[in-house]
């Protein structure tokens, strides 16, 4: 009973069998006993509440933020004693900043709901007591036999039982999922394929015994024994078999497939969960903040309550009262102390986290509406998956990139080859062996040209339509105008130059595959398939030729295929692989070998076996396929082209400029990495490089390691490039992870080759882990490289052709590697001074707002009296203050946006978290409690002594007092941000005087009346008779202008002694006549509805001045179009280069 109510709350999760046992179409065996098994239904939840548990979750959550939490106990204490403000003070600035946070939540939430409802409310078909029926998508039950027809999404993970073909194959995309939007083929189990009606699928009785789910989409593990009249027929499952939830069924026009995981178990389910927190270095620093006040909120609550009890033990005045003589002098104490507690808690901004997460949601719009980030050719614009890192934009010192498909198009192009140790050039459809002069005509081929090319157009996982099959096997078609579908873009590069040369792959007919060989048409018997894995790196297919002879032929790396040829001309093509990859050529290696009937024959016993295994299936699978795939005839070596992407040499030494340090992560093989690398100028010629290669053991390693640290030392100027394979990585932090470190860090390039998903991540989780904590940024387009988007600080996705997998873990997304340096030089720039000012604003603000409180303890004896009215007190911060420094956080540009791009050394000068450095942040704490004693003695001595200051002659009191303070204070914190800001628009303006404007309109309307609301009305007509005193005026006008006239001076100062580059470009910009600053967004003429919108917000920001520029953004504008992004590249690092901005 225990147990069963530990496992109902969760502390013990109940026993789960590793495997599951599922009865197709739920027929349970009449009369053999079984254990039925529980199973979840359908139904898909991604939303986080529920209506129930809304409230106290999310109240839950937003309490365990540390300044929501002081403020809920500050409240607590101000309800519990007599404090000398109202609760109200604290509570209604706290319910503000709740409510405004549970209402963003709750509408994020509630848009996952109607997603959940959408997909779970969908109809699907289902066989059930022999009939189809309709139900809808969340009541699936495991086991259910489901139809699915052409172009429909599958509801749930399925195994595939039949299909309308004969063969019972069919074709899925699965670019929801892994975004490869190539066409893949599912295969049915052959002795139920031929099951194709709802009467005769009623009739299987099947048993399916597979792995629990998990979340790996291209791992499944299982068998299906099929009860037939007389015997059980055990036959494999795989992933071949498996249809998951949310691909899509292409080119078929049905199929069935029984139900094996559901609702939360299917594999995309599983990939759900969430991402590990990443929090920005601001984010960090301004915790960091927030503990440094409450210290000196505890400090200043501890020195008043000292000083009273100091003053009442000295007084002959204060005699204490009988109820205060029987009191515990330790809970008056503390109670005092609570009092003050209460009395300064306005020290710590709560409205800072709000103000911040608006800036940050709004903020991330003008990447998205960034015309500069948008693909034409794609139609794709940037994407922001988080807003909470774009601030981290602007502090990147490590860039880490992939190569294929992100520094590279990803767009595969057949150039050379080499067959039985001849190499040979492709052009046009044809081959021209090397040193070959003149145009060939009629060309011929020998023998070992056409096995080759037989090779990669039977060893691949291409395959064409239904329609075009058809055609194909019934007319006279044109070969050549079949379009191929594959999952990897190398197959079809190989497939189509192979058809150009005259060996044309015509598709399958059932269990053949028919080939087109120079106008002849030959069918050949697809007896298995070896299916490529990352481990082997190579697959294989075994095939019976025309003439009854069994041959498998093998496609892979060169470290997979070249170690086990036995024949051929090896030592030639180990040379040409190398020649193919210092060309900057993707190589493959092609190989065959012949086998006997007995030899096919034990194979095939041999993988039955081990692919109807349970256990470690993909062990036993791969150790199987080693087994056969050896004493290869090395047949040829293809040469693939993936060019470069436009503008990668100028991105990555843009990115050089501005410090930042790139890295390349790859897969390939070292040859063909330092290629791209020399052409994209991450290498360069006069860079002296270092290899870490081919380490067999981690003593050769640390060997080598100290040899490449004696060689930095001792050419210390000069530049070094380090290479790194995967295997050598692997020896090196194992023991030896700094030094390997400490020479990555004096290379100026670094290049990993061969790398496995994984060591990506650990590299990028060493480079996090040193000392300086860096920032780093890690960039790639496909699943491999999904590890390191997530470990890395910032994660940024490339819309690319590998899928969109590596998007969808991402922070942003881009479709070019060249965007990225708008991203960084501009929006990075941008945020990270916005917000690292407005947090640095909001101490000062609250610093200049409370210290008068203090100070003016010291003159109504510590008695806890205010200085403020309550309703000031909670209007400060989240009514008079808080649009200025929200809309200069949104459109403020310290400098222009163009100058930004083209100039990275911008860029570096606020690297580091300069601009919100601890230096910064006591300049700016300094500077508040300066202006705060003058406002507090710049009034007091306006008071002075027994002088009528109110315009009907009355002397000051104590709320005229406070409110003389809070005035000068209010104005004097509104125009120092207005100091602050270099880039005003109309929308400024407006928040920033009608701020001042709303002020003294509320003040005067608040105590104007005896409103009924109030207990008791403290300031009636104090504002208005201050006001209507000269001397209050001119008193207030001295005051602000003593406070910020020596910030103006020191700015003035050190802006023409000693100028920042920021403040150089700024001036410089001004000089050269830049009148209409332009948008960072800018806005093309394809928009959708909210273009209005956008047009509106760019008038109100003030971008342009229509009476001053005649200027509208078009397709021809030269700086608004996508070829814009041209760097003019200058270091600024003196008036010399300055001068050329």
């Amino acid at each position: 009973m225990i147990r069963w109510i530990r496992e109902q709350l969760g502390f013990d999760p109940p026993h789960q069998s590793p495997t599951r046992t599922i009865y197709v179409s739920n027929h349970f065996p009449e009369h053999s006993p079984f254990v039925r098994q529980t199973f979840p239904d359908n139904r898909i939840i991604s939303s986080k509440y529920t209506l129930w548990n809304f409230i106290p979750k999310n109240l839950f959550e937003q309490f365990r933020r540390i300044a929501n939490f002081y403020f809920l106990v500050i409240f607590l204490v101000q309800l519990m004693i007599d404090t000398p403000t109202s609760p109200f003070t604290s509570g209604l600035p706290l319910f503000f900043v709740i409510t405004v946070t549970a209402i963003k939540q709750g509408y994020e939430d509630l848009l996952r709901h109607k997603a959940d409802n959408e997909v779970n409310n969908t109809p699907v078909y289902v066989i059930r007591s022999g009939r189809l029926v309709q139900t809808r998508s969340q009541n699936i039950r495991v086991g259910d036999i489901v139809k699915i027809e052409n172009d429909q999404t599958f509801p749930t993970d399925l195994v595939l039982l039949s299909t309308d073909r004969a063969n019972g194959t069919c074709y899925v995309t699965t670019a929801s999922l892994d975004g490869e939007t190539n066409l893949k083929t599912h295969h049915a189990v052959p002795e139920i394929a031929k099951l194709q009606t709802v009467p005769q699928l009623d009739t299987l009785r099947a048993v399916i015994t597979c792995h629990q789910p998990e979340p790996d989409l291209y791992r499944f593990v299982g068998q299906i024994a099929i009860n037939s009249p007389g015997e059980e027929i055990v036959r494999p499952l795989g992933p071949e078999n498996l249809l998951l939830k949310g691909a899509s069924l292409k080119n078929t026009n049905q199929v069935f497939g029984v139900a094996v995981y559901t609702g939360m178990d299917a594999k995309i389910a599983l990939n759900y969960k969430s991402k590990s927190q990443k929090r920005s270095s601001v984010e960090k620093s301004m915790n960091t903040f927030l503990i440094v006040f409450l210290e000196i909120l505890v400090v200043e609550a501890v020195i008043s309550t000292i000083l009273k009890y100091s003053w009442l033990r000295e007084s002959p005045y204060n005699e204490r009262t009988a109820q205060e003589k029987n009191s515990s002098r330790i809970l008056t104490g503390i109670s005092d102390f609570l009092a003050f507690m209460v009395l300064y808690n306005y020290i710590i901004p709560i409205s800072l986290y709000v103000t911040v997460e608006m800036q940050k949601f709004l903020g991330s719009f003008f990447i998205v509406w960034d015309r500069d980030l948008y693909h034409e050719a794609s139609n794709q614009r940037a994407q922001v998956n988080t807003s909470d890192l774009n601030e981290e934009l602007g502090q990147v010192e490590y860039l880490l990139t992939d190569k294929t498909g992100t520094l590279t198009e990803n767009e595969m192009k057949f150039r050379e080859c080499s067959i039985n140790g001849i190499k040979y050039k492709y052009t046009n459809g044809t081959l021209i062996p090397e040193g070959a002069t003149g145009e060939i005509n009629g060309q011929t081929f020998t023998n070992e040209e056409v096995m080759f090319l037989k090779a990669i157009s039977l060893c691949h996982t291409v395959h064409i339509s239904d329609l075009e099959e058809t055609i194909l096997r019934h007319a006279a078609a044109d070969v050549s105008k079949v379009q191929y579908y594959a999952a990897s873009p190398d197959e079809i590069a190989l497939v189509e130059a192979a058809r150009r040369i005259g060996v044309t792959f015509a598709g399958s007919d059932g269990h053949n595959v028919i080939l087109n060989i120079f106008g002849k048409t030959e069918r050949y018997k697809l007896l298995d398939v070896l299916e490529f894995d990352a481990d082997r790196r190579r697959m294989s297919v075994i095939v019976e030729m025309p003439k009854e002879k069994m041959i498998m032929f093998t496609k892979g790396a060169e470290s997979s295929i070249i170690p086990l040829a036995r024949s051929g001309a090896v030592t030639e093509m180990s040379a040409h692989v190398d020649e193919l990859a210092m060309k900057g050529l993707r190589t493959l290696c092609i190989a065959c070998k012949y086998l006997s009937k007995e030899e096919y024959e034990e194979i095939k016993s041999q993988l039955v076996e081990a692919r109807t295994s349970l256990h470690q299936r993909e062990q036993v699978v791969a150790d199987v396929f080693n087994i056969i795939e050896k004493d290869l005839h090395l047949l040829g070596i293809s040469g693939i082209e993936d060019k470069l992407q436009d503008k990668v040499p100028e991105t990555i030494e843009a990115l050089k400029l501005a410090g930042i340090k790139v890295w390349v992560l790859t897969g390939d093989k070292q040859e063909t990495a330092i290629s791209v690398c020399l052409s994209s100028g991450h290498f360069h010629k006069s860079m002296n490089i270092l290899e870490l290669t081919n380490q067999k053991s981690e003593g050769e390693c640390a060997l080598q390691l100290h040899s490449l640290s004696v060689r930095i030392k001792r050419d210390h100027v000069a530049q070094h490039g380090l290479v790194v394979d995967g295997t050598s990585l692997s020896h090196a932090l194992r023991k030896h992870e700094g030094l390997f470190m400490e020479i990555s860090k004096n290379c100026t390039a670094v290049l990993c080759c061969r790398m496995a998903p994984l060591q990506k991540a650990k590299v990028v989780r060493l480079l996090k882990l040193l000392p300086n904590k860096p920032i780093t940024l890690a960039i790639g387009d496909g699943a491999n490289d999904v590890s390191m988007i997530l470990e890395a600080n910032i994660g940024i996705g490339i819309m690319g052709k590998e899928g969109r997998q590596a998007v969808r873990n991402s922070d942003y997304a881009i479709a070019r590697f060249c965007f990225i340096t708008k991203l960084l030089f501009v929006h990075g720039h941008l945020y990270y001074v916005r917000i690292a000012q407005l947090v640095q604003y909001f101490f000062y603000k609250n610093v200049c707002f409370i210290t008068p409180q203090f100070i003016y303890q010291f003159f109504c004896m510590f008695s806890q009296q205010t200085l403020y009215d309550g309703a000031f007190l909670t209007l400060y911060n989240i009514c008079f203050t808080s649009l200025p420094i929200l809309m200069y956080s949104l459109f403020e540009q310290d400098v222009h946006p163009r100058t930004l791009h083209s100039k990275p050394a911008l860029y570096k000068e606020i690297s580091k978290n300069e601009v919100l450095s601890l230096k910064r942040f006591l300049y700016w704490t300094l500077l508040g409690f300066c202006h705060a004693f003058i406002f507090f003695f710049g009034a007091y001595l306006l008071r002075g002594e027994n002088t009528p200051m109110m315009g009907n002659g009355q002397m000051f009191g104590n709320w005229t007092f406070g409110f003389l303070v809070f005035t000068v204070m209010f104005i004097t914190v509104t125009l120092k941000l207005g100091i602050e800001t270099y880039y005003w628009t109309w929308i400024n303006h407006f928040v920033m005087w009608g701020s001042i404007i709303f002020y003294f309109v509320f003040a005067l309307v608040y105590g104007a009346a005896l409103w009924p609301f109030l207990e008791l009305q403290s300031v009636y007509a104090v504002f208005s008779h201050l006001l209507s005193s000269a001397q209050v005026w001119l008193g207030i006008i001295v005051i602000v202008v003593g406070c910020l006239f020596p910030d103006i001076l020191r700015k003035v100062f050190w802006r023409h002694s000693r100028p920042t580059l920021a403040q150089r470009s700024q001036f410089l910009e001004t000089s050269n006549g830049i009148t209409c600053l332009e948008s960072i967004c800018c806005y093309s003429s394809r928009e959708t509805g909210c273009s209005p919108f956008r047009r509106v917000l760019e008038q109100i920001m003030g971008r342009c001045n229509l009476l001053r520029v005649n200027r509208s953004w078009s397709d021809s504008d030269p700086y608004c179009t996508n070829d814009r992004a041209i760097l003019t590249l200058s270091s600024m690092d003196g008036p010399t280069h300055a001068s050329r901005i």
